[in-house]
């Protein structure tokens, strides 16, 4: 096909065309896009193969327009393109823009596993993280934790015990820390709400078509755990020791990454949350293997400022 605007010209004037498929096709065979396929492909198109594929190129006019004009399509999601087959024009469709980012926000989401936690976290990120002078340093050592995990995922990496008053942002950068290595390396995450899990590991107890050990199972063997709220409700001997303690001891053991918020230090938490059961007894020998385990897998940073959830 040596001159490509001669050839179309010649196509939209064809007399056999009926008055209003050539008013059709002249649209067709003008529109830049078609004509700048048709030259870059004009040594294996003849005049005959783009008269044939006339029904190929109006297919691909008509649908990219209703993709401009927010139109529904004949495959929503994607978006028509023109391609040489056989020595004719033919169309593929690949995802849109706007499906590609739906659909890594989907992959996302699914890396980031919450149990019982706030919507908030899904859409966390450190950049839109407090910038305040109080909470610098937790910011810090989650940024380093993220780095160091992205050089080296295999490697033991110490979590972090962010311990804060209510609204501080503890839980806000646990989403957003995991949100990051979704993004950024792919790396899957299980942050869990602590008292809700352990109420709905009571509530299994005796349930047909419910394993226990699976759910504890499945969150001991998260590659990245966060156990969010640690401490704010009672907590009996069994969820201490054959929940938490199994999670612990396995993670300690396997050496995988450990977060933990709460409102209580680690001497708190040990003195008035581990210490004491249910039934009011004393055992602090228990919680003291506990807290070995906790100090083992990560590092108390203290964070105070405002009360955000005030805002």
């Amino acid at each position: 096909m040596e001159n490509v605007r001669q050839t179309l010209q010649e196509l939209m004037s064809k007399r056999k065309l009926d008055e209003r498929f050539r008013d059709v096709m002249k649209t067709v065979y003008s529109d830049p896009e078609v004509i700048a396929f048709c030259e870059k492909h004009k040594e294996e198109l003849s005049k005959e193969a783009v008269e044939r594929s006339a029904a190929k190129l109006y297919e691909f006019v008509t649908e990219r327009k209703k993709i401009e004009a927010n139109q529904p399509t004949f495959l929503p999601g994607y978006q028509p393109v023109l391609v040489l087959s056989n020595h004719l024009i033919d169309i593929e469709y690949v995802p849109t823009r706007q499906r590609n980012l739906m659909e890594q926000e989907q992959k996302r989401r699914a890396l980031v596993k919450s149990i019982n936690m706030p919507k908030l976290i899904q859409r966390a990120t450190l950049e839109d993280y407090y910038q305040e002078p109080e909470r610098t340093d937790a910011l810090s050592v989650v940024i380093d934790f993220v780095t160091s995990y992205l050089d080296d995922p295999r490697g033991f990496h110490k979590g972090v015990y962010l311990t804060g008053s209510f609204g501080v942002g503890k839980t806000y950068l646990m989403g957003a820390m995991a949100n990051a290595l979704a993004d950024q390396g792919g790396y899957s995450t299980t942050i869990i709400h602590f008292p809700s899990l352990a109420v709905e590991l009571k509530n299994a107890i005796g349930e047909q078509n419910t394993t226990i050990q699976d759910k504890i199972d499945a969150v001991k063997k998260a590659p990245i755990l966060v156990i969010d709220d640690i401490g704010a409700d009672s907590i009996s001997s069994w969820i201490r020791d054959d929940v938490l303690g199994v999670i612990l001891e396995y993670r300690m053991q396997e050496e995988l990454p450990t977060f933990f918020t709460s409102n209580f230090s680690m001497s708190q938490l040990e003195r008035e949350h581990l210490t004491v059961n249910q039934r009011g007894e004393a055992e602090p020998l228990k919680a003291k293997r506990l807290m070995e385990r906790i100090k083992f897998l990560s590092t108390e940073i203290s964070m105070t400022g405002k009360n955000h959830r005030q805002d």
